[in-house]
This record gives C-alpha cells, sequence and structure tokens, in this order.
C-alpha cells in the first residue's frame, strides 16, 4: 500500500504519518515527488484495518499495490528515478555509455583500453575482477588484485568504475575501489547479496536473469530497494531460448515494458544479449531506438587473444563506429550522452 500525501502537506505532517507506521513495526519507504510525497508501506497490512489513516492531517488517499513489488512501480514512485553518480547521470534525459574488458587481465590492457574509451565519450569503465563461468577450468578473473588495477586507472583517466560482484565477500572487497557494483545474471536470485548490497548503498547494476520473467527481475531489484537503496540500474543482457543462432535472446521488448510498469533506469547489454560482436553495434541502435537509458558494451584491444568472450567484444574501431551512430541517433530521440 502507500499513503498519496496533499500536495501542501507540510514536513510535519509527513514525520508524523511515518512516525506513526514506525511505531507499528511497519517499513517505510519516502518518495518525494515534484508535485507531491508518496509513502510507501510495507510489512502486514492486516495492523493498519482500524488505523484512522485516512484521516490523519496532510494524508490525501491510501492506494493499494496489487504487484508483489512494491517499491519498483510506478504506483509508489510515479516519477522516473534519474541517478546521479558523481555527477553522471542514469535515466531521464541522459544517455549513459558503459564500457570495457569483460575481464581485467593486465595493467597494460586495462589503460590501454580506458585512454581509447575516454576519448571516445565514455563516462564509466567496465571490467570484471571476478568472473563466474560455466566451467570450472575458465579464467576466474584476478579477484582483488584486478580491483586494484581498476582504480589505478580511475586515478589516471578519471572514468568511474563498474564492476562485478559475485558474493559478500567479493562486495566487501569491490567497495573499498568501485563506483558501480554490478550483479550479473547468474546472482540475479542471490538474495543475500542483494539484502547486502541494499544496504550499503551503492550504485548497483542489475542484470536479468538467463531464464528469469519481468516480475522476478523487478522483485530482485525490490531486495536492494527494501534496504534503503535507490540506486539500482536494471540491465537487459538477454534470455535464455529455444535459439541457438546467438548466445542468448536479447528482449528489447523489455525496455519500454520497464518504463510503463517501474520508475527504475534501464541499460542494454548487446554483448551479452547476442554473443557475436557484429550483431552488437545494430543491437545497441535498437536498444537506445527503444528507450534505454544507456549501453553497456564489452571492449577489448584485441579481442581475438581475450580471456573471456572475446567472440562478442569489440575491437577499438568496431566500438568507434558504435559510438558515430549512437550520436546521430540520441538527439532524434532527445537524449543526451551523459557527461
Amino acid at each position: 500500500m502507500v499513503i498519496v500525501m496533499k500536495a501542501n502537506a507540510t514536513e510535519e505532517q509527513i514525520s508524523g504519518v511515518e512516525k506513526f507506521l514506525s511505531n507499528l513495526e511497519l517499513g517505510v519507504h519516502i518518495s518525494t515527488g515534484s508535485e507531491r510525497t508518496i509513502i510507501g508501506v510495507i510489512g502486514d497490512k492486516r495492523i493498519l484495518i482500524d488505523t484512522p489513516l485516512e484521516i490523519m492531517p496532510g494524508v490525501d488517499r491510501l492506494v493499494p499495490i496489487m504487484e508483489p513489488y512494491k517499491l519498483v512501480g510506478k504506483t509508489f514512485r510515479p516519477e522516473s528515478t534519474v541517478i546521479n553518480i558523481q555527477g553522471v547521470e542514469v535515466g531521464g534525459d541522459s544517455l549513459v555509455m558503459m564500457a570495457g574488458p569483460c575481464a581485467v587481465e593486465s595493467e597494460k590492457q586495462l589503460i590501454e583500453t580506458a585512454v581509447f574509451l575516454k576519448e571516445q565519450g565514455v563516462q564509466i569503465l567496465r571490467g570484471g575482477a571476478y568472473k563466474p563461468r560455466t566451467s570450472p577450468y575458465s579464467f576466474q578473473g584476478l579477484g582483488e588484485e584486478g580491483l586494484k588495477l581498476l582504480a589505478r586507472v580511475r586515478e589516471e583517466t578519471g572514468l568511474l568504475i563498474v564492476s562485478e560482484v559475485v558474493s559478500t565477500d567479493s562486495l566487501e572487497k569491490a567497495l573499498k575501489y568501485v563506483d558501480v557494483l554490478q550483479v550479473g545474471a547468474r546472482n540475479m536470485q542471490n538474495f543475500d547479496l542483494l539484502q547486502h548490497i541494499g544496504k550499503s548503498k551503492m550504485p548497483v547494476v542489475l542484470k536479468r536473469g538467463l531464464s528469469s520473467n519481468i516480475e522476478e527481475w523487478l522483485n530482485a531489484a525490490e531486495y536492494i530497494l527494501n534496504e534503503g537503496n535507490y540506486q539500482v540500474i536494471l540491465c537487459e543482457r538477454g534470455i535464455r531460448t529455444f535459439e541457438t543462432a546467438t548466445r542468448n535472446t536479447l528482449d528489447l521488448s523489455s525496455v519500454p515494458l520497464i518504463k510503463e510498469i517501474s520508475h527504475l533506469p534501464i541499460i542494454v547489454d548487446p554483448s551479452h544479449g547476442t554473443g557475436k560482436w557484429n550483431l552488437v553495434t545494430p543491437m545497441a541502435r535498437a536498444a537506445v531506438a527503444a528507450g534505454a537509458d544507456g549501453l553497456i558494451v564489452e571492449v577489448h584491444p584485441n579481442p581475438q587473444f581475450a580471456l573471456s568472450d572475446g567472440n562478442q567484444s569489440l575491437n577499438f574501431e568496431s566500438f568507434s563506429t558504435l559510438m558515430d551512430e549512437i550520436r546521430k541517433i540520441a538527439p532524434i530521440l532527445k537524449r543526451e550522452l551523459s557527461q
């Protein structure tokens, strides 16, 4: 349930409702919009059956939420969320570009890639320090040493850093080095990890699970918001279907659908979505046209020698072409590359 406050409700009235609900040991989440404040209530609603909520000063009306997710839906927050990450905006009219190698392999590889991406207008460098792989014999990443390299490159280039966490232990380490956390597809329903990320209050990219539907994906985001962290960026990265011609099936219909039912920003990963480098640019164009708030793309100086996902990584020339095409499309859709 949400409590819609009157447009002229005072801070004292809002605080009074919040205190009343807290005394009943209900979860309280406040969303302040441009016109009015909405209070989300989490917990056993039977407690409120005989309470005078509707006649409390400043209260306009009570609205039940029918969806299983409460905080990520537009009933709780009608206005789209814009996340500001140290000056880089995700959502609204901005179009954010995240790019970099699937895995951090060496300082030389990382700095070479970062300098190039900076010149191309990328704002956030992606790089995997922890790499959960299908095979236990595949390259698993450099761990904390990879995080240290990412932090060092940030000092040299000014790019923000996004990197995947796979456990509470890796989360604890990553918090010391990165600007944005990433939850990969395999960990979308790692609820313990999601709750710890929620408590961290750090911006997070939450990728859609391999075979997860939209409701399951939004409920995963709900775990993070329920801990007080509203800085969640959804990421469509393709789902597993019967199709074998591509690595996954990139479900771009999820972009406008998420825009209808959730206030959270959504970006698209055309690299994992297709698994083929030659399909990345056309699907990136399509993602922006569908209304995505940004892209996360895998880029490597020498994809043929990459230790992870070389087949879907763009080289520098291909990524430069992608950026040229995005710059042409963005203004048509009244989007600006985030600075």
